[in-house]
């Protein structure tokens, strides 16, 4: 499997990156300061270091430039920074590459899958739900049509939203999701803020799209996906 170290301070936004990740087939080993990340890298060294720039006890850029120094393993910064001395400052010691705080996960994770792909690393880009299909790398979702002759696949026109919420599902197929978890998920990790009813609003767009009978309506409790989901 894939090796992720992942150096952020912020718990929350930790935990959420690398519970992402992992259900995405990676190993990730969480740091919450340079001093914990020195260590991890010396225990399991990691494919790739996904790495925040501020930190309590010193620099990320710093952190990176030392292991650079002996090791050529992909870096990937996060940042609130996102003046033009900051990217270059990173590109100088030895960045692979930049994603700006307020990010979406489905982003981040595009990035980690298109890296694992070049070098060899890849893991599964696609996860599948009846005759529905989501691409990691491309970002967008497929429907499979039927003909006389063969099954050809339609490209699903879905907002940014609706993608997310689909993938949500999906990645979390024949489990009863409630409001709460689907605003924190779909939602909060674009700093957003909104109400129940947006989720309603949004599950009935998307439904309308797919077909109604993936997504159900669990009376008082939540939604869930009825159909199994697997990735390739």
């Amino acid at each position: 499997m894939n090796t992720i170290l992942l150096l952020e301070d912020d718990k929350n936004l930790n935990r959420g990156i690398s519970m992402k990740l992992q259900k995405e087939g990676y190993i990730v080993h969480s740091a919450y300061s340079v001093r914990e990340a020195e260590q991890l890298f010396e225990q399991f060294p990691p494919d790739m270091i996904i790495s925040d720039i501020t930190l309590p006890d010193g620099s990320g850029l710093e952190f990176c430039s030392h292991i650079r120094q002996k090791s050529s393993v992909f870096i990937l910064f996060l940042t609130a920074l996102d003046s033009e001395i900051d990217m270059v400052n990173g590109y100088d010691i030895g960045a692979d590459d930049y994603i700006t705080k307020p990010f979406s996960l489905m982003v981040l994770v595009a990035k980690v899958h298109a890296f694992m792909k070049r070098t060899g690393h890849a893991t599964q880009t696609t996860i599948h739900s009846g005759i529905i299909s989501v691409s990691y790398t491309e970002m967008k979702a497929y429907r499979r049509t039927e003909n006389i002759h063969s099954a050809d696949f339609e490209m699903l026109s879905l907002s940014k939203k609706e993608l997310q919420l689909l993938l949500f599902f999906m990645e979390n197929a024949r489990q009863i999701l409630s409001k709460e978890q689907i605003l924190e998920h779909v939602w909060d990790i674009d700093g957003q803020f909104v109400d129940e009813n947006t989720v309603t609003v949004t599950i009935s767009r998307l439904k309308r799209k797919i077909g109604r009978s993936y997504i159900q309506n669990v009376r008082g409790i939540g939604y869930i996906w009825t159909e199994e989901s697997f990735r390739k």
